[in-house]
């Protein structure tokens, strides 16, 4: 569980009552490092746009109609948001491997359901940005790019954190990649419960997600 005193960037909370049906995602999480270290690439969006201005993400955005339906249209955008935002081209959609999905929870106004995929990134390959959707890059370690939000230093969303909580304890991108390909993805969508003037952010599994569920205030 986790308590923030205020939505982040892109997170504002609904408040017409009605339920935004999410928009199909997905997003490409490009590891280097073998099987001797682990490494992530993390972009900046621009602090001047509306939605996740200044966060660092991986790179990802929303499906496009012409890219069809499904893993296949998933695996499709996430080659090509990659290519968009980081300058990173060669990555063959078939052999991206599902780690995650994410659903926005539903009392947020801008939705998505986004698939996460890992890559190796390319040999060769250097990213670069456009500086204008996309403004910087760097290449973090888990703990690295945790500690740097910490301090200030970077700013990052919520399952941004969360994947990088989950990739701190892999020794290894190969480590990663190998768990990833071995285990079937189950769906996550968290919860916002307000208290006050404190929103608390629920995971499957945690106390008071399923009465969240079914419109109890877990506790608030």
């Amino acid at each position: 569980m986790s308590e923030v005193d205020r939505p982040g960037p892109g997170e504002e909370l609904n408040d017409t009552g009605t339920e935004t049906v999410p928009r199909q995602a997905a997003s490409v999480i490009v590891l280097r490092g073998g099987a001797d270290a682990l490494e992530l690439l993390l972009v900046k969006r621009n602090p001047a746009a509306r939605f996740m201005g200044g966060a660092w993400v991986f790179p990802g955005g929303a499906v496009d109609a012409h890219e069809g339906e499904g893993d296949e249209a998933h695996r499709v955008c996430a080659v090509r948001e990659l290519s968009e935002e980081a300058g990173i081209g060669g990555v063959d959609p078939v052999g991206l491997v599902k780690y995650s999905r994410w659903i926005t929870p539903a009392e947020v106004k801008i939705r998505f359901d986004t698939h996460f995929f890992l890559a190796p990134v390319p040999d060769d390959a250097q990213p670069r940005v456009d500086g204008s959707e996309i403004v910087d890059h760097g290449w973090f370690t888990p703990q690295g790019a945790l500690a740097a939000h910490g301090a200030g230093q970077i700013l990052l969303v919520f399952p941004t954190i969360k994947h990088l909580e989950q990739f701190s304890t892999f020794p290894s991108a190969d480590a990663l990649v190998a768990h990833a390909a071995a285990h079937e993805v189950v769906p996550v969508q968290p919860r916002i419960v307000l208290s006050g003037e404190t929103a608390r952010v629920l995971l499957p599994g945690d106390e008071g997600y399923d009465a969240a569920a079914h419109g109890g205030n877990a506790g608030s």
